[in-house]
């Protein structure tokens, strides 16, 4: 969420944001008139305030001086001020009401290091690792292989749920619980900390990191104010909702793996085959808590372990940073790794690292302190990247490692991780 003060000093600043957003929007002439109505509230509370506190003051002094009818009428315009203060409380609250949620719809402003661009077609490549394999046969996708290895049933996952869910087995579910734990012990070894976190989450927590209100339709409702946390980030992000930190502590590095539901209602025809887009899927998220002046640091070394994962899998992928028209709604600047899929002819994302700067630690009131630096609390500022999502890295390895007989490779460092297993082969 954007200071209101930062939006009223810089509304040229906030158009040019949501304009270079592409489908951002916010109402400019009705947030000045909520913030006038507000300011005026507040001018005429006081001043009702200031006043009924001297006549209360003149009503001692008027009893002791005997002048009861005089002190009984000061009671009664005390009594009026009372209410007429009461019934602009009442007002105020409910013009904060609006302003607050006409603010918390407008997007974070992009860095000014973010390139402008429509879509994700004008996202900039930075760099790439690794050389896509030249197949010596036709290779197969893994919505092929999977099924020939047992690794994923695709009819009965249908059958126990709807579209879009899938069944782990044998060898599969094998390869997920080896992907989770190779990713969260590359993040322990880092210097992060693990959480194990529940998979139900609050209104607040979501809107904490920016979920809600904006993207309510994507969410799995549970109760009215209880939903399935679409990822990590939500849970790990709100451990520090309304607490403050010591500088001390910081930057904070924390790691979690947890399912994630998405019913991503306006995703309809994208990716419908395979496990790249489905309603439930794993994921390592990568959560950090930074001073301003550090976040930017701590964004590059946040890619930095997720690019180290892949380039342990041994998987071709490339980084690019995400142009204005396809930043997420919280971040200030983020970057995707996507790692490269024969079945695309092209590189999928499988990680999104965001530094949303305070928009997430104003909503969810994360601050710090610093008595040697300065006076007070200051907002933090907040990260989170996946690190990384399982489905999406087990396709890739199906798809990178197959072999000519329909067989996969296990990557070097996941044999541990698997038992032993060097290679998954057909079913007879």
């Amino acid at each position: 969420m954007l200071d209101i003060k930062f939006v009223r000093e810089n509304p040229d600043v906030v158009d040019k944001a949501c304009a270079s957003r592409q489908n951002a929007h916010w109402d400019r002439e009705r947030f000045f008139e909520l913030d006038e109505q507000r300011r005026l509230a507040i001018t005429k509370q006081e001043k009702l305030q200031a006043e009924r506190n001297a006549i209360s003051k003149r009503i001692g002094l008027l009893m002791h001086e005997g002048k009861t009818q005089e002190a009984e009428e000061a009671k009664q315009q005390v009594s009026s001020q009372k209410d007429r203060i009461a019934e602009l409380d009442e007002k105020r609250s409910a013009v904060e009401d609006e302003l607050f949620a006409l603010v918390s719809a407008i997007p974070n402003i992009p860095d000014e290091t973010v390139p402008y661009g429509k879509d994700d077609s004008e996202n900039p490549e930075v760099r790439r690792w690794g050389t896509p394999r030249e197949f010596g046969f036709d290779p197969q996708a893994h919505w092929d292989l999977a099924p020939q290895t047992g690794m994923i049933d695709f009819e009965r996952g249908v059958k126990l749920v709807g579209t879009r869910f899938y069944l782990l087995g044998g060898m599969g579910a094998r390869m997920e619980r080896a992907l989770i734990n190779f990713f969260i012990n590359t993040h322990l070894e880092a210097g992060f900390k693990e959480w194990w976190t529940p998979v139900i989450t609050n209104h607040e927590s979501l809107f904490g990191t920016g979920q809600l209100p904006k993207f309510d339709e994507d969410l799995y409702h549970v109760q009215p104010n209880l939903y399935l946390i679409p990822t990590a980030e939500v849970q790990l992000t709100n451990i520090h909702r309304d607490e403050i930190l010591d500088a001390s502590q910081l930057p904070l590095w924390y790691t979690a793996f947890t399912p994630c539901f998405r019913e991503e209602a306006g995703s309809a025809g994208r990716d419908t085959r395979g496990i790249i887009r489905v309603h439930q899927f794993d994921k390592v998220e990568m959560v950090k808590f930074a001073k301003p002046e550090d976040s930017m640091n701590q964004l590059e070394s946040m890619v930095a372990e997720a690019e180290l994962l892949l380039q342990k899998l041994g998987l071709p992928y490339r980084v690019v940073t995400l142009c204005t028209g396809d930043i997420g709604f919280s971040a200030r600047k983020c970057y995707d790794i996507e790692v490269w899929l024969p079945s695309y002819n092209n590189y999928k994302e499988i990680s999104s690292c965001s530094n949303c700067w305070d928009f997430q630690a104003r909503r969810a009131n994360i601050r710090y302190k610093d008595p040697n630096e300065f006076k007070g609390t200051r907002l933090v500022h907040t990260l989170n990247g996946s690190g990384l999502a399982v489905g999406r890295a087990m396709a890739a390895i199906m798809e990178n490692y197959q072999n000519e007989d329909g067989s996969i490779t296990v990557p070097e460092v996941l044999v541990p991780y698997m038992g032993g297993v060097e290679k998954i082969t057909p079913l007879a």
